[in-house]
């Protein structure tokens, strides 16, 4: 079942950081002329290959074992400003999932799966409200299924690496055995413009991030992307790398599809017409790496669960969050990035 999140937007600013425009910043008129902008920031290059694999049951109780090495490198322009808040839906419920193997380790300014990010050091602090993380990123604890749930306390904070990329630290405790989604704790990327870029005037979409999530038995949640597209968010795009207890709604429509040199199982939850919510779920949890998510959404459009003709919104990265059993658990990610380069 799809539950829609409460929608805020702050005023945003960007700044175009490739060598030649292709959009004046806060406008939504094209210059005319020719070349690439890029949105976003802490560009990296290099991860680790996935491997390892697990099982799980009931409310999520999960294990498994994982493999490998990777690193990161490069450093990344980000230019611009922008704050804002996402709306999503819930990943659905169920049960069943596996853990699985680590994608390795990153190196960067932030020391890769440990983070020198605290809450006294935080660039900001997030506690059911939006806030800038440097001049592109926005972090925003957004509790949005709260309203009418018994929701426990939770918090975010994050921090701004010199190489642009940022890291950010979730603290959550919700009830145990709930198995809705109650909040989406993520950084946000909002994209220029009313309609922002068109989905076929994007050149790359890629994302780079190390997470350490909780071990604890019996919690419900998953780590996700949640890209969102056309006016009155029409269309969600979710993402899941690791899946501890959750079910996406809709029906699975494709199963082991490789794309990016990753494997996917995809559902598909219509809305009406071409509206809906389309879930790449991978077939093992990874806990690094770097996804193609234009890829993804190339494919998407192919079958017909994301129109060709769509214009892309915001972009988010975190955790929707059901149970962690009535225990705070936290997830630290590090070294995060979100690049968009258009034609």
């Amino acid at each position: 079942m799809r539950l829609n999140r409460s929608f805020a937007i702050l005023p945003v600013t960007f700044l175009l950081v490739a060598g030649c425009p292709s959009k004046s910043p806060n406008s939504n008129e094209d210059d005319g002329g020719s070349g690439t902008g890029t949105y976003g920031g802490g560009a990296s290059s290099g991860a680790g290959e996935d491997s390892g694999a697990g099982s799980s049951s009931g409310g999520g109780t999960a294990s498994g074992s994982g493999s490998g090495s990777g690193t990161t490198s490069g450093s990344g322009s980000s230019g611009g400003s922008g704050s804002g808040s996402g709306s999503g839906s819930s990943g659905g419920s169920g049960s069943g999932s596996g853990s699985g193997g680590d994608g390795g380790t990153s190196s960067s300014s932030s020391g890769g799966a440990t983070t020198s990010c605290t809450m006294a050091n935080a660039t900001c602090v997030s506690d059911n409200q939006a806030c800038n993380v440097g001049s592109v990123y926005d972090l925003y604890d957004n509790q949005w299924n709260c309203g009418g749930n018994h929701c426990g306390p939770e918090s975010a904070y994050g921090c701004l690496n010199s190489d642009g990329t940022v890291d950010f630290v979730i603290n959550s405790s919700q009830p145990a055995g709930n198995t809705a989604v109650l909040t989406y704790p993520a950084m946000q990327l909002n994209l220029p413009g009313n309609p922002g870029p068109a989905l076929s005037s994007l050149k790359s979409v890629t994302s780079t991030f190390t997470v350490d999530p909780p071990t604890a038995a019996n919690n419900d949640w998953e780590v996700a992307y949640d890209l969102w597209f056309n006016a009155n968010n029409a269309n969600e795009f979710m993402v899941w790398v690791y899946n501890n207890g959750q079910t996406p709604g809709g029906n699975q429509v494709a199963t082991n599809v490789s794309l990016g040199g990753k494997t996917y199982n995809i559902w598909w939850s219509n809305n009406g017409g071409t509206n809906g919510t389309v879930y790449f779920v991978l077939t093992t949890n990874i806990k690094s790496g770097t996804i193609d998510l234009l890829q993804l959404f190339q494919y998407a459009s192919q079958h017909g669960w994301l129109p060709a003709d769509s214009t892309a919104d915001q972009f988010d990265f975190g955790v929707e969050v059901c149970s962690t059993n009535g225990k705070n658990a936290t997830w630290t990610v590090t070294d995060y990035s979100m690049t968009v380069t258009t034609m």
